[in-house]
């Protein structure tokens, strides 16, 4: 939960803005100046940046918006309380995030803001579970896919009176990491629904829409039927922490009944910790109605909530200005996304799904973990971009001779590590193995080597065993900064799909270079 910022008589500088009121894995390392997810709070604009699945550095853009927010807040506060300028400059941000996400027109959705997806999460589950003496149940999908922190804090943290809530996790991916068959997973999360009803339980179903690895389940049509049959026993929140959805998609969702959580890191590119809850009308006028969770008395700000919302009241008002600074990148990317035009964003992302796919397959240091066709039929008909991947998760493999040996979690992690530094080149007369797949690696023209260009991934993610060896992904992404820059030029995207190849060139140059 969110940590409550600092007084504001003064403003710190922007960069440490940027990383304050949320929690340690914002924390900064002393030697490498990154936080946990392997990310600093100032521009990078060397770093070629495709792990969006994880965490985004703030792009020179988003960190100007933030510095110019800072220099409006520094006057604002020299003539008004720093409580009343926060309040107002929340209020905005929860107008500009509704009008982006075309929603200022549906009558009674509510917005919830929070310092992170965790958070949010906590908050769906805490009211799951208000006002019951039988403990609620949590259907989600595992942590792999999700995040290990939201699972310990729903089945940790989440104590509703002297109940805690009960969290199921659903595996999406078999033992050798390939998808589950959806059917599977759909037939498991209706059997756990019907027993939990059966019980007179009330149940939270998770669809998480898409997975750390670029999946979708449970299926919206499966989710859709659950809803319809057991109304008064089920909420739905819908896992979008990645926003790699459509806003077609998300007024979907929400016309369903179902209560969607976003973030503003991960796809959109903002720094880590800005998140948001909305609520359709419907559920909230629900949700009201039960007691409001005392476990959010201590790790909540009243000024994040809805106006006159019954409970919100008797928070604590916390200023948090690095919150603020956050969201204001995340609306500012949003903006900027908004003004694409889709064609040219799907004409993009098939092309580099094409070129990139083709790389996977044909390059013996990896291999491709299948994401299936993203299907939320019946939920919406329409052909938007977020129908096509923007995840490409794969795992490294060390070609030797005929065999391929997987390289393990620890390897694979150090693999994702080393791509982030700039690497010494070889000492006079050692040979640099190359492959027909990378380009140049010619350690003698820094412009051209690879070894010294500094690359970011997705942070690895476990996804079972081969040949006895447990294994994980790393993800190649897509964020909206990078589609923005793609369609913004000439090329059609051809800089940035020869950067996410540069990219794949290091990696294997590192799986070569580690044996």
């Amino acid at each position: 939960m969110q940590k409550p910022s600092q007084k504001l008589d003064s403003l710190p500088p922007t960069e440490q803005l940027l990383v304050a009121g949320g929690d340690v894995r914002l924390d900064l390392d002393p030697l490498s100046g990154l936080n946990k997810y392997g990310c600093q709070p100032f521009p990078d604009p060397q770093l070629l940046a495709f792990g969006s699945s994880t965490a985004s550095v703030i792009s020179t853009e988003g960190f100007a918006v933030a510095d110019q927010l800072r220099q409006d807040l520094l006057e604002a506060i020299s003539t008004d309380s720093p409580k009343a300028v926060y309040d107002q400059q929340i209020q905005r941000i929860r107008l500009e995030w509704l009008k982006l996400c075309e929603l200022s027109d549906v009558p009674g959705v509510e917005l919830i803001l929070s310092s992170s997806g965790t958070d949010i999460h906590a908050i769906a589950a805490q009211y799951t579970g208000s006002g019951i003496s039988t403990p609620a149940l949590i259907i989600m999908v595992e942590a792999n896919e999700t995040g290990s922190g939201v699972a310990s804090t729903l089945s940790g943290n989440s104590i509703i009176g002297n109940n805690a809530v009960e969290v199921v996790q659903v595996s999406i991916r078999l033992d050798d990491g390939m998808p589950r068959p959806p059917v599977e997973i759909d037939d498991e999360v209706d059997a756990l629904v019907a027993k939990a009803v059966t019980s007179d339980r009330r149940v939270l179903l998770i669809l998480v829409d898409q997975s750390k690895t670029g999946l979708i389940a449970p299926s919206p049509a499966c989710v859709m039927t659950l809803h319809r049959r057991y109304p008064d026993n089920i909420e739905v929140l819908v896992d979008a922490c990645q926003f790699r959805i459509a806003l077609p998609t998300l007024r979907a969702y929400l016309e369903q009944g179902f209560i969607v959580a976003l973030t503003g890191s991960k796809f959109l590119s903002a720094p880590s910790f800005s998140a948001a809850l909305l609520l359709p009308s419907s559920i909230a006028k629900r949700l009201q109605k039960r007691a409001f969770p005392r476990g959010l008395l201590s790790c909540s700000s009243n000024v994040h909530w809805p106006v006159n919302w019954a409970g919100a009241e008797h928070l604590d008002h916390i200023a948090n200005f690095g919150l603020l600074l956050r969201f204001k990148v995340a609306v500012e990317e949003l903006r900027r996304f908004c003004a694409v035009q889709q064609t040219d964003t799907i004409n993009f992302l098939q092309t580099f799904a094409q070129v990139i796919l083709q790389r996977l397959i044909s390059d013996p240091h990896f291999e491709i973990l299948p994401v299936p066709q993203l299907d939320r039929h019946p939920l919406i008909q329409a052909n938007n971009w977020d129908d096509l991947q923007t995840i490409f998760p794969f795992l490294l493999y060390d070609p030797q001779n005929d065999v391929r040996i997987p390289l393990n979690s620890e390897q694979t992690r150090n693999v994702y590590q080393r791509l982030q530094t700039e690497l010494f080149s070889p000492a006079d007369g050692d040979e640099v193995q190359s492959s027909p797949w990378s380009a140049t690696l010619d350690f003698t023209h820094p412009n051209s080597n690879i070894a010294t260009i500094r690359c970011q991934l997705g942070q690895p993610v476990a996804c079972g065993t081969r040949n006895g060896i447990g294994v994980s992904a790393l993800r190649l992404c897509l964020s909206s900064r990078l589609i923005i820059e793609a369609t913004a030029h000439g090329d059609k995207g051809a800089t940035i799909i020869k950067d996410a190849l540069t990219t794949l060139d290091k990696t294997a140059l590192l799986i070569q270079s580690s044996q």
